[in-house]
């Protein structure tokens, strides 16, 4: 069956079907942003008789319902949303000039070239025009709102075409009388027929092309799915700001009386707090998108539907698949948004928690918020369960694979869904490993390549060595035994055990020395006091600082927290504090992931962005 027809449609046609309210626009459509130039030289397009570009036109009453509004200019009172008979998904800046240009009598409101408000009507010079098609460019021409071109600051009027009889003496056309001439035709004849010939020419050879002009046209029937119509939407509006996930879904939920936006982002003047507040409250979840959260709803609608197909017996491609694809978003019915938004948002708050238990304080520390989307869906099924020391542990396992393995970069909606299936099977009892698991393999060499804070790794092993209870160098304690006042205060950041100073006078390169392998995360008053010193001198100063006094001995044990060997920091030994760090960092690294960390001998990755400090 075919999902669409293409035809040509007469110009005047498809204008007063708009003007009718018979074609309108689904609201997820942005405004009209055309500039003069744009409309002139569509205009100009037009009366040559040059193509514009097709139509595309979506036939109402199916299943892809949309919040509807007309065409700007137009009365939203005489054009009611019942009278939509076919929406527009391609060619509204282009319908929306020519309606306004050509339909309605009122100056159009546009911009010029530096984005400045303009309020235009649109006229043909009739002798510039007939001169010849070369000269149809400069011929159409815009005038202020009260019909006039002026020069000298507007002091001095060039052009006056306030009333008929200015048209007429002037001999310039207004646009908005091409498709029917016949008042504007009946005064000039009375006001001067010796022009009334070489009008007839003019309407022979430039009207006649505006009337005659016909626009191909591509019809999607009404039975397209609602998540085909916004795809086919997005591959055709290459020329606009693309519409999100959001956008689009917040377009076919208004069609049943629901506000997305509202519930989103809330709403002051109803009081309402929106799922975007409540979910930011937690630190690590400030910069949580609808998009991410929709990508949730849809694998945990997908998953309960997949385990209802196999209850009911379904085999093969009759089982629903698990998808956080944009289709299965697009797709998501509005009731089981309503149905499963509270569960997911709980799922988000304990995917907070989760990441504090992991001692992520900081959301610059996280890795991929990506990978949240799958946690959340995941901690959400599993309700309280997620605190079962088996159940935890397999879903740490997963997750520190997701970052060291550095596996939820890029394009990642097919290893959610994955994931999301294979984790819950394995936190069940299953003895098979989620493919992340398996899948994730960190090669000890990445270690001397890890400099750039963006990088998914680097930001995990450095999170990984404050969860292993790193000590502060200066204050002395982790940061979990800080309260919120104090880590605001005393936040750690990642910084540099052998400093840059140090390393340069000492010949070390740049690229050695910004590696993870000379980082570890202490606050910025240690930082101050390690400034360019080397290791053994700032070690004393460290030790000797009135705050809290410390023996050789106590230093060493918060020098081992760090995954560092203080015999080689106090002998100064850059050399030998790399390889002994790489050994207990890839015992940690093994620790978390479950897996024993081998090298293979394959090439790895190197970060081109170097943190300097």
């Amino acid at each position: 069956m075919s999902t669409f027809d293409s035809t040509k449609t007469r110009l005047a046609d498809l204008l007063r079907g708009v003007e009718a309210g018979k074609i309108q626009l689904p609201d997820f459509q942005r405004g009209w942003v055309w500039d003069d130039e744009h409309i002139r030289s569509l205009l100009v397009s037009i009366a040559r008789a040059f193509p514009v570009g097709a139509v595309m036109l979506l036939e109402t009453g199916g299943e892809a319902k949309f919040k509807v509004r007309p065409v700007e200019g137009l009365d939203p009172a005489a054009c009611s949303p019942t009278k939509a008979e076919k929406l527009i998904l391609d060619g509204q800046q282009r319908l929306t000039s020519l309606t306004q240009v050509l339909i309605l009598n009122q100056p159009v409101k546009t911009r010029d070239e530096k984005k400045r408000p303009l309020e235009r009507y649109y006229y043909v010079n009739i002798e510039r025009a007939l001169d010849g098609p070369g000269h149809i460019e400069d011929a159409i021409v815009g005038v202020d709102a009260d019909r006039t071109q002026r020069k000298n600051f507007g002091r001095d009027i060039t052009l006056d075409l306030r009333t008929s009889e200015k048209e007429y003496e002037n001999f310039y056309f207004p646009c908005d009388q091409i498709l029917n001439s016949d008042r504007w035709e009946y005064g000039l004849n009375a006001y001067d027929a010796n022009k009334f010939a070489r009008y007839m020419q003019f309407r022979m050879t430039v009207l006649n092309e505006f009337r005659n002009y016909d626009i191909p046209v591509i019809e999607l029937k009404k039975d397209n799915k609602k998540e085909a119509v916004c795809l086919v939407f997005e591959k055709v509006n290459t020329g606009g700001v693309p519409l999100s996930v959001f956008e689009l879904i917040t377009a076919t939920y208004a069609a049943d009386g629901v506000n997305l936006r509202d519930e989103w982002f809330g709403s002051k003047k109803d009081k309402i707090e929106g799922i975007s507040h409540w979910i930011g409250r937690q630190r690590m979840l400030a910069e949580i998108q609808p998009t991410d959260f929709f990508q949730g709803l849809s694998l945990l609608h997908t998953y309960q539907r997949r385990k209802d197909d196999i209850a009911a017996g379904k085999t093969g491609k009759h089982i629903t698949g698990v998808s956080a694809k944009r289709e299965s978003v697009l797709g998501l019915p509005l009731s089981a948004y309503q149905d499963l938004k509270d569960s997911l948002a709980e799922g988000f708050w304990k995917a907070a928690k989760f990441l504090r238990k992991e001692s992520f304080f900081s959301k610059h520390d996280l890795p991929y918020r990506t990978q949240l989307v799958p946690l959340a869906s995941i901690l959400a099924l599993l309700g309280d369960r997620w605190l079962e020391q088996k159940v935890y542990d397999r879903v740490c396992r997963w997750f520190w694979s997701g970052v060291l393995g550095e596996l939820y970069g890029g394009a990642v909606e097919t290893r959610m869904a994955n994931d999301l299936q294979e984790v819950m099977e394995w936190v069940d009892g299953g003895s098979n490993e989620p493919a992340t698991v398996r899948d994730a393999n960190f090669q000890p060499k990445r270690l001397d390549t890890l400099r750039s804070r963006n990088s998914a790794a680097y930001k995990g092993i450095n999170v990984l060595i404050q969860r292993n209870g790193a000590k502060d160098f200066f204050w002395k304690s982790t940061i979990r035994e800080l309260d919120e006042t104090d880590w605001e205060e005393c936040k750690l950041d990642i910084h540099h055990v052998f400093p840059q100073d140090w390393c340069i006078k000492n010949g070390v390169e740049a690229k050695r020395f910004n590696s993870i392998l000379n980082k570890t995360p202490i606050s910025y008053k240690s930082n101050r006091m390690i400034g360019g010193k080397a290791p053994s001198e700032y070690l004393q100063q460290l030790q000797n600082h009135k705050s809290v006094e410390l023996d050789n001995a106590g230093m060493d044990a918060i020098l081992k927290t760090h995954h560092i060997d203080p015999t080689f920091l106090r002998k100064d030994d850059y050399p030998g504090f790399i390889e002994a760090r790489r050994e207990l960092l890839i015992a940690e690294i093994s620790k978390v992931m479950g897996k024993p960390i081998v090298d293979t001998g394959e090439a790895v990755a190197d970060d081109e962005d170097a943190d300097q400090e």
